[in-house]
């Protein structure tokens, strides 16, 4: 089922709102990332769903088609490439499928599995933004005419950074293990990058080169909880 019915026309694009008439499902994990998306969204005139897991996204799939398709490529469950080959293969197929992560090296493997482009965490640009979009829409349904160019910063909810920052307590709270040690480090890239948090980001990064390079990750691990535990006591204005 499309975004759209009979009953219901499709908006037309307007310069100041090239996406209107678009309904985009993104399946993130982060909230934080999900508030700049949903901003980025709204000024862009196009509808927003919201998934956080592979699971999740699958079930949104399962009631109706969207038509466009942003997925995280690390997800809590697998790998968002395993998502876009599946929906790669899908008759009628989703008009716009894009894969996004925090990690410039996770772009091959979007396109590898059938993704028709890539967004690098952080997304700051509206007008990057919607030329992703708008460049991987089918020529006939591209909005028409000049477009207002506008790049207002984003400033996604402070408190769905709290909430990612939670997340990432919870998970290093279970017992870490391999898989898990670079999911947190993947979703942590993405987070720290959006939010600029070069402390984080800079805990992160050391945490990826020691697990590359196999050297001990305790220090690495306390590092990171204690600075996640730091941003969990700031006190956040509402």
């Amino acid at each position: 089922m499309d975004d759209t019915t009979a009953f219901d026309p499709m908006p037309r694009p307007t310069a100041t709102r090239p996406l209107l008439g678009l309904t985009v499902l993104v399946v993130e994990d982060s909230r934080y990332a999900c508030d700049a998306m949903r901003l980025l969204c709204l000024r862009s005139g196009a509808r927003i769903r919201r998934a956080d897991s592979l699971k999740a996204g699958r079930r949104h799939l399962q009631v109706y088609r969207p038509s466009v398709l942003i997925v995280d490529m690390g997800l809590p469950d697998g790998s968002g490439a395993d998502l876009i080959a599946e929906l790669d293969t899908y008759v009628p197929r989703v008009s716009v499928i894009l894969g996004i992560s925090g990690d410039p090296e996770a772009e091959a493997a979007a396109i590898a599995a059938g993704a028709d482009g890539f967004l690098e965490k952080p997304i700051s640009s509206l007008s990057m933004f919607q030329n992703k979009v708008i460049g991987a829409l089918p020529p006939d349904r591209r909005p028409k005419g000049a477009r207002e160019v506008r790049d207002d910063p984003i400033f996604p909810d402070p408190l769905a950074f709290r909430d990612d920052m939670a997340h990432v307590a919870d998970v290093l709270g279970d017992h870490a293990d391999n898989r898990t040690l670079d999911y947190v480090a993947q979703f942590l890239r993405g987070v720290a990058g959006s939010a600029g948090d070069t402390d984080l980001q800079s805990a992160v990064e050391s945490l990826a080169r020691a697990r590359a390079n196999g050297k001990p990750l305790q220090s690495d691990i306390a590092r990171i909880a204690g600075l996640v535990q730091d941003r969990l006591s700031e006190r956040v204005a509402v």
